[in-house]
């Protein structure tokens, strides 16, 4: 399968792409290597389907909400994270469609604080479920047999900096690799703990 992976520099963007490259042909997207890709930026969605499609699967791991106390976040701080982490994989979705295979499959990055919140996360509480909530009804509209999915992940932070209990990049680039080969549709597969 060709598969696009965008925000493949990251921490779990390019654990996702090492695990699917060992049987997949991965084209990394980032803001800053491989092919360039913005998710904030419409145009620059457009631009990378249309130099690297098509293809039969998308990945994003992309977008990060703002954090810290409810009380200290502005409403730039929830706009920001709305319109980067959320507009961002609705807008990637939307735009795939044309370049996506028949039969192929959208992975979007949500996170467990959708349904596990911590303080600190309601920026990034509020936009992974929503997340998870535009999968499921988006999965009703994929056209040619198309699929479109949500990874949602716990904490996956730096043991030497974060005493939070934390997932293993590996461990949560698997449950991409299950997405896209596996069979499920409109749902978000949790892996990890929070």
């Amino acid at each position: 399968m060709r598969v696009a992976v965008v925000g493949a520099t990251g921490l779990i963007g390019s654990a996702v792409a090492a695990a699917l490259a060992e049987r997949h042909e991965v084209v990394r997207g980032s803001r800053s290597a491989g092919v360039r890709v913005d998710i904030g930026d419409a145009s620059s969605i457009e631009r990378f389907l249309g130099e690297v499609g098509p293809f039969d699967a998308v990945v994003c791991c992309a977008g990060r909400p703002r954090w810290g106390p409810m009380t200290d976040l502005a409403a730039a701080d929830y706009l920001g994270s709305l319109h980067e982490k959320l507009l961002g994989q609705i807008l990637l979705t939307k735009l795939a469609i044309p370049h996506l295979r028949d039969g192929g499959v959208i992975v979007l990055t949500a996170g467990l604080l959708a349904r596990h919140a911590i303080a600190g996360s309601t920026a990034a509480a509020t936009v992974n479920a929503a997340l998870e909530g535009f999968v499921r009804a988006a999965a009703l509209e994929m056209p040619r047999g198309s699929r479109v999915v949500v990874v949602s992940p716990g904490w996956v932070g730096d043991p030497g900096t974060d005493s939070r209990p934390r997932t293993p990049a590996w461990q949560v680039a698997r449950a991409y690799v299950e997405a896209i080969e596996g069979d499920a549709n409109g749902t978000a597969i949790s892996v990890g703990r929070m």
